[in-house]
């Protein structure tokens, strides 16, 4: 009987095999026929609204607004990923001066892969990339400066400071702030454009719900 089984397992395996197409179907190939499963896989799709403006400068605030969102979107996007990494790895280290010695380590790092870049950034550039680590992190950069300390909190005040001049205790409010919300439809255009790259925020951020509630307090 266990001859049997190995022999008949030895057949299925050569006569099954799960394949998929170009809409994530699977399929089970068997002795060549061909078996679609009973559901399909498909990503969820939000669909938007076509844009429209009360005025030209409305329309113009925007696409200004949108250009850069999208500028800084990436910059807070890898700061997550960063520090994601670290959290991560630190979770890992018991000893305390190793822990100390490799957020030192990736301090530095992360100083040297932004610095640069930031101080390129136009002050209103810097307190939209302010809102998106607290967005994308679900910490303020001002916080992050209070865990992280020594040379990121000497990076955050000296850029944010002197070049941006900007409150880096901003949150990330779409529900609140008018600007956040449009910040939040920008991100949600270019994500289904692929003009961004979609990563989850820190918190749930409900579209529809949104969408509706500031729609209610226009009318």
């Amino acid at each position: 009987m266990l001859s049997s089984l190995s022999i008949w397992a030895q057949k299925r395996k050569e006569y099954l095999e799960k394949k998929v197409d170009s809409t994530e179907t699977f399929y089970y190939i068997i002795k060549g026929d061909t078996i679609p499963r009973e559901f399909i896989d498909l990503e969820e799709v939000i669909l938007l609204n076509k844009l429209s403006f009360n005025s030209t400068e409305d329309r113009r605030r925007y696409l200004i607004l949108r250009r850069k969102t999208r500028k800084v979107y990436p910059y807070a996007k890898l700061a997550s990923e960063r520090l994601n990494t670290m959290y991560a790895r630190l979770d890992s280290i018991e000893n305390k001066r190793d822990r100390k010695k490799y957020t030192k380590r990736i301090q530095k790092y992360i100083e040297e892969e932004f610095s640069e870049k930031l101080k390129k950034l136009t002050r209103t550039e810097g307190q939209i990339l302010v809102k998106l680590i607290h967005r994308q992190t679900g910490i303020t950069a001002f916080d992050l400066v209070k865990d992280l300390r020594t040379g990121w909190r000497a990076f955050w005040y000296n850029t944010t400071a002197n070049v941006f001049d900007i409150s880096i205790k901003e949150e990330y409010q779409p529900f609140d702030v008018k600007e956040d919300y449009l910040i939040e439809d920008i991100l949600e255009r270019s994500f289904q454009n692929n003009r961004l790259d979609r990563q989850k925020p820190a918190f749930p951020i409900d579209y529809f719900e949104l969408t509706s509630h500031w729609n209610k307090k226009t009318k």
